[in-house]
């Protein structure tokens, strides 16, 4: 059990959703972020944020500290999809996809890493895909969206490194979330073929590998980007 606290973003269903459960059933203390809605999470308290924003993200981050006091932990999971061919998608749709998983990122770290490093300790988790080193037929923007959270952990992992802040990812493959309901049944099948283990993942199974990230055990790892995804993309 712990009393550390934690900010996790895109926390009202989904991938994110099992992070927050996961972690507050471990004794953290967590607030979620959901951009429209106030989902009633057991143990979990939410504040509105639209992360593209970055003075909701500011004003979000200071509920967050009337609640949790300072945040020890940030899990980046806020994320949203626009799929289509690159040349059918609109300048419009592709920003938004960028905004939401790439810079609202950003806009959450600048206003949360402040903290740890006051305290010398802090953990960083984004929640990217499988897709960032794969690449998908019809997610351009999605897949831009997901690589550039790798370069953004890897450089916060250098920048942060002296003060105790780790900075990781991690890289779902195909995980049974409302996220992957407009997959042909042709699409799924191909991607559980090229999957070693044949089967689709949980969210709680990422969220279990979240939660060893932001440990005390995980102290050592920093700039890691994890799959999680049965075996899918080996080698890549």
């Amino acid at each position: 059990m712990t009393s550390r606290s934690v900010f996790v973003t895109g926390a009202s269903r989904g991938i994110g959703e099992a992070i927050a459960k996961e972690l507050n059933k471990r004794g953290y203390r967590v607030v979620g972020t959901a951009r429209t809605t106030r989902p009633e999470l057991e143990g979990v308290e939410f504040v509105a944020c639209d992360v593209r924003d970055p003075e909701s993200v500011r004003t979000a981050v200071e509920q967050a500290r009337e609640i949790l006091g300072e945040i020890d932990i940030v899990v980046n999971c806020a994320g949203i999809m626009n799929d289509g061919p690159l040349l059918t998608q609109t300048q419009e749709g592709v920003q938004s996809v960028l905004d939401t998983n790439l810079n609202g990122s950003i806009n959450v770290v600048r206003e949360t890493v402040p903290d740890m490093m006051a305290n010398k300790w802090g953990r960083l988790v984004f929640v990217s895909s499988i897709v960032a080193l794969w690449g998908s037929p019809g997610q351009t923007n999605y897949s831009a969206s997901k690589s550039g959270l790798i370069g953004l952990a890897r450089s916060l992992a250098w920048e942060l490194g002296r003060a105790g802040i780790t900075s990781n990812v991690v890289l779902p493959g195909l995980i049974e979330t409302d996220m992957i309901s407009g997959l042909t049944e042709r699409r799924r099948k191909e991607i559980i073929s090229q999957t070693a283990l044949r089967r689709t993942g949980t969210p709680e199974e990422v969220a279990a590998l979240v939660a060893f990230l932001v440990s005390e055990e995980a102290g050592f790892i920093t700039g890691a980007s994890i799959p999680i995804g049965g075996g899918v993309g080996m080698g890549l």
